[in-house]
């Protein structure tokens, strides 16, 4: 088993930024780039890997008392993760993600991992600021 975890301080309430992680429909904005999640039933979803060409069936819950959205695959076990908001102060967040290969042939490897879950974080600091400055409504 791998385990991977990055954090990042964005400059908005933990309200603001929950509010752009949950939303289904936008989670291709921040996720690693090849990856596409559909909504069925919530909380059951498609993801798609462009790299495999595969679809999988996966979880994703989204608790706002929490602050917490968790994932992660649905029959195969191979994975799962986390997001975390947690105010900390003067209006700002720390944000967290957190995975868990279970199976090594899933796990790209450690580089590859911490360099996607940066990317990502930044992906939606920046879709956070967007709504902030009435970019779009949130």
């Amino acid at each position: 088993m791998s385990e991977y975890e990055r954090s990042r301080t964005m400059p908005a309430l933990p309200e603001h930024v929950f509010d752009q992680a949950s939303v289904v429909g936008q989670l291709d904005s921040w996720l690693p780039q090849g990856l596409h999640v559909e909504a069925a039933d919530l909380p059951a979803v498609t993801v798609h890997e462009d790299r495999t060409g595969e679809d999988e069936a996966g979880l994703f819950r989204a608790e706002r008392d929490q602050m917490r959205l968790e994932w992660g695959t649905r029959d195969s076990g191979s994975y799962a993760g986390w997001l975390q908001v947690a105010g900390i102060g003067s209006g700002a967040s720390e944000v967290t993600v957190h995975l868990s290969f279970f199976d090594e042939q899933h796990d790209p490897g450690a580089d590859a991992v911490t360099d996607e879950l940066d990317r990502s974080l930044e992906r939606l600091d920046e879709l956070v600021r967007l709504r902030m400055d009435g970019g779009g409504a949130g």
